[in-house]
């Protein structure tokens, strides 16, 4: 998109940011609530479990209310559970508060996640989506890159209860944008029923969709690699490599920066060549190293600088990938852009909380968080290869 980043879109990527602050802001300090709870790493990690399971599940629900109800309405119910949510989590207990209370910050926060790719539907066509989506990419890449290091910052001179404040303040001036600033983007005339039926047949005719189907799962799968990585990434450098919080915040905003610049070169590419075609080549990069990556560490070479290059090269390919399989599955999904947008959505956070449930059992090191990158990158790169060649030469 040339030109400067309209005052619409960023505030999407505000709104779209708010899940990864809600992780990654917390995730240094994940081995500190583990000891002031004084509960298991474990324990401590279930609450970004929930917060996952949230985030899948009700995107299902705002996706068709913001179908049948606008943009705007749902946003207003979403952020306000995320703000009470946040307060609640400053003021935990023990895990199973934290738990709990993060599970509703998640079905909250979600709303925005949700609502702002169906608002860039609503105003693009599959080209201007690419670019679109990529410019949200670049907002809320930022969250990344800040969120671990004030996280780090704030554990260096207070408590971790101060970070959901933070959120909350987050939470409380999107609800205010939303407000003053967001434009209702969904037609009158374009309103879908909510009945229940009526959402699960949509639900279930999206599946049958097999242009839809192929980009959603092909985006939600190499998504769920991410979340392994955001999961375990905490405990395999602190724990495993001796990083401090404040290095971890470094490395994690560093493969941020990755993805945005990613991203950046996606714009550029999408306006000359088609973002099918785009995507089928950009699939080979994390499958090529995140394999090779694997392969080291199970022969037992896991130096610190290879695992720092293989978790860079997965999360910077986010930038190019991600946008274009969005854009391709939505192309068709004018007149339920929402509910589209949520079933996308369920499905990576669904897988993602999978991967990452898994990676934590297997173990908190290297190898069994390379070795499920790799798998989910494959698998992306096998669904990629597949769709784009039905898509025509561009």
């Amino acid at each position: 998109m040339p030109g400067p980043i309209p005052g619409w879109l960023l505030l999407l990527g505000a709104l779209t940011a708010i899940g990864p602050l809600s992780v990654d802001m917390y995730l240094p300090s994940l081995p500190t609530i583990a000891r002031d709870l004084n509960t298991s790493s474990a324990a401590a990690g279930l609450t970004l479990t929930v917060f996952l399971i949230s985030l899948a599940i009700g995107q299902l629900i705002y996706g068709p209310a913001s179908d049948r109800f606008g943009r705007k309405p749902p946003l207003y119910i979403g952020l306000a559970m995320y703000v009470a949510a946040s307060i609640g989590c400053a003021f935990a207990k023990d895990a199973t508060m934290l738990a709990v209370l993060r599970g509703v910050q998640g079905f909250g926060g979600c709303a925005g996640m949700v609502i702002a790719r169906a608002a860039v539907r609503d105003r693009m066509d599959p080209a201007g989506a690419a670019q679109a989506y990529s410019t949200l990419m670049l907002v809320m890449g930022v969250a990344p890159i800040l969120a671990p290091m004030i996280g780090g910052a704030v554990l260096q001179f207070t408590t971790w209860r101060v970070i959901f404040a933070l959120l909350t303040a987050f939470g409380v001036l999107s609800l205010v944008a939303v407000h003053y600033l967001m434009r209702e983007s969904l037609a009158p005339e374009q309103a879908r029923r909510l009945a229940v039926s009526h959402v699960l047949r949509d639900y279930w005719e999206l599946l049958r969709d097999h242009h839809y189907a192929a980009y959603m799962w092909c985006g939600a799968v190499f998504l769920s690699g991410m979340f392994a990585y955001i999961t375990v990434s905490s405990f395999v450098l602190i724990d495993g490599y001796g990083l401090t919080p404040s290095q971890y915040a470094w490395v994690f905003g560093s493969n941020a920066a990755g993805m945005i610049a990613a991203s950046r070169v996606n714009v550029r590419l999408v306006r000359k060549y088609s973002p099918a075609r785009v995507l089928r080549r950009a699939l080979w990069v994390p499958a090529i190293t995140s394999v090779l990556a694997a392969a080291a560490a199970a022969a037992g070479f896991t130096p610190l600088p290879l695992v720092l290059a293989a978790l860079f090269c997965y999360i910077a390919s986010i930038g190019c990938i991600s946008p274009n399989t969005g854009a391709l599955a939505m192309a068709g999904q004018g007149a339920r852009a929402g509910t589209g947008s949520a079933l996308m959505g369920a499905m990576q956070f669904g897988l993602g909380m999978v991967t990452g449930t898994v990676v934590a059992a297997v173990g908190q090191t290297a190898l069994p968080l390379l070795g499920m990158m790799a798998v989910c990158a494959v698998a992306a790169l096998v669904l990629g290869l597949r769709i784009t060649r039905e898509e025509p030469a561009a």
